[in-house]
């Protein structure tokens, strides 16, 4: 794949995930009775990191999931014969909470609706906020997201590439070509 751009290096990529803790606790009115729950893969370490902002920030530590959405996706049966599942570890009830769901990449919207179906198999949240690093745009589904890091404009033959230190060495977010 051929480098594009770069949307963000690390300390962009740190700002701005730092300005969405801020607008989340915004929306919220606060941390009490909230919880996040990050969608797998890199959706669970920009929740952690979320986490770790809020709580430096003097509102105490919010409960932090992680949700693996792939037995919900629409498009199982068009996947590999042995998809790549990844653990769901939400220790809290989330009945009558406030859940702020977490990813990195918006696009067409079809991760968000299946991790809904995920969460409302699992109790009934007071209200769900949709938090993601980037909205790339190109929606299939009526998805909107509450708290956004950064638009960034793509046509559907191009990529966009998040990397997190935790899985990738790295921080930032590039836009490749596909090939």
């Amino acid at each position: 794949m051929r480098l594009k751009a770069v949307v963000m290096d690390d300390k962009e990529m740190d700002l701005t995930i730092r300005r969405m803790a801020h607008e989340i606790l915004e929306k919220l009115g606060g941390a009490q009775d909230a919880v996040l729950v990050g969608i797998q893969r890199r959706g669970v370490y920009l929740s952690h990191r979320i986490r770790d902002v809020i709580k430096s920030s003097g509102y105490g530590e919010m409960g932090c999931g992680e949700l693996d959405i792939t037995f919900y996706r629409d498009d199982l049966s068009m996947m590999a014969d042995h998809p790549m599942v990844h653990s769901t570890s939400i220790p809290f009830d989330i009945t009558g909470k406030d859940v702020v769901l977490v990813d990195d990449v918006l696009f067409t919207g079809r991760t968000v609706r299946a991790a809904l179906d995920a969460l409302m198999d699992m109790g009934r949240p007071r209200r769900v906020l949709l938090a993601v690093l980037v909205d790339r745009g190109h929606r299939e589904l009526p998805i909107h997201p509450d708290v956004v890091g950064r638009v960034v404009p793509t046509s559907r033959d191009e990529l966009v590439e998040v990397y997190v230190r935790e899985l990738d060495g790295r921080d930032g977010i590039s836009i490749v070509a596909k090939e």
